[in-house]
């Protein structure tokens, strides 16, 4: 079967083959290797730039900026001592504290008990106190024949201190004074007043203790009641007919 002539297709063969300029396939390399170096532009770029080398976390500069994560085993040793050293330092501040707020208080407190429970014992409860003393001699009073004759019955006869404005306090002090002589003996002396149904007196105390004794001793325990002589219940100078201990070395011995 013959082919069938097509007159569009013979004009096109029959038509001289140009050549495309050089330019022009220049042109199109350059484009070629553009498309090629795109994708390793790319590639570079979405990495960015290198992260600079941290520094090495020790107990001095640690910040806590840097993750725990990211420690290494040495440098998780380092921040776990720092921590427990500002631990140390914040519970030492505390307790300072807590310390100056609370220690001058307890002190104070406990030195106030002590100054009282003192007092109580050396004024009170000693048996060489004042009061220990204003008792003895008021038994002594309560039980002597000649003061019985001269205020009351013993059962009947008060004794008590100076007299205050204070109702509180009436009937409460005791004048007293104490020294010490030149040869060591101490000296106590004391003054209170007694009164039943058949008067009122005075009464006088001396009490000494040489430094060889231990409890004090009665040198001087003397009433006076108005309008009749002193009633001596204890006197050492008549005793002794009022002589002095003689000197032995220097100082006095008894």
């Amino acid at each position: 079967m013959a082919a069938i002539y097509k007159p569009t297709e013979a004009i096109q063969l029959l038509r001289p083959v140009t050549k495309r300029p050089i330019s022009f396939q220049r042109r199109r390399a350059a484009r070629v290797a553009f498309s090629t170096s795109r994708p390793t532009q790319s590639t570079q770029t979405s990495k960015g730039p290198l992260e600079p080398k941290r520094r090495a976390v020790t107990i001095a500069n640690d910040t806590g900026a840097v993750r725990w994560s990211e420690l290494s085993p040495g440098e998780k040793a380092s921040r776990t001592v720092q921590q427990s050293m500002n631990l140390s330092i914040v519970v030492a501040g505390i307790v300072m504290t807590v310390g100056i707020l609370y220690i001058p208080s307890i002190i104070l407190t406990y030195t106030i008990k002590c100054g009282v429970g003192y007092f109580l014992f050396s004024d009170v409860f000693s048996p060489d106190s004042k009061t220990a003393h204003f008792n003895r001699a008021t038994t002594a009073i309560r039980t002597s024949p000649e003061c019985q004759r001269l205020l009351g019955p013993g059962s009947e006869i008060a004794a008590h201190g100076e007299a205050s404005w204070s109702r509180w306090a009436r009937n409460r002090y005791i004048t007293s004074s104490t020294e010490t002589d030149k040869w060591g003996t101490e000296h106590l002396r004391f003054r209170f007043y007694v009164e039943g149904p058949l008067g009122q007196g005075v009464v006088h105390v001396h009490l000494t203790k040489r430094p060889s004794q231990n409890e004090y001793e009665y040198h001087t325990l003397a009433v006076d009641v108005k309008g009749h002589q002193r009633v001596y219940l204890e006197n050492a100078d008549e005793k002794t007919g009022g002589k002095v201990a003689p000197k032995i070395f220097g100082a006095r011995w008894w």
